[in-house]
């Protein structure tokens, strides 16, 4: 579960991405939503990747990993 007391993304470039998304304007509101939900994803496929790392018998995420449980992740 995140710590909703402690966030790792900021809110700068979450008001950046919306912003290349399109939007003329970005409320703070929105920028937060975006900041939960990107951490809330990230978290799943960072545990995926490490379920892949352990299974390999490895200490080390690698980018494979990550790739995989990006696939593994999004399609659900």
């Amino acid at each position: 579960m995140i710590d909703l007391a402690k966030k790792d993304l900021r809110l700068a470039p979450m008001h950046r991405i919306i912003r290349k998304a399109g939007a003329e304007r970005v409320s703070d509101g929105a920028a937060k939503e975006l900041r939960t939900a990107l951490e809330e994803v990230g978290l799943r496929i960072a545990g995926e990747a490490l379920d892949f790392t352990k299974h390999a018998h490895r200490k080390t995420v690698k980018a494979e990993d990550i790739q995989i449980a990006v696939k593994k992740v999004l399609r659900e």
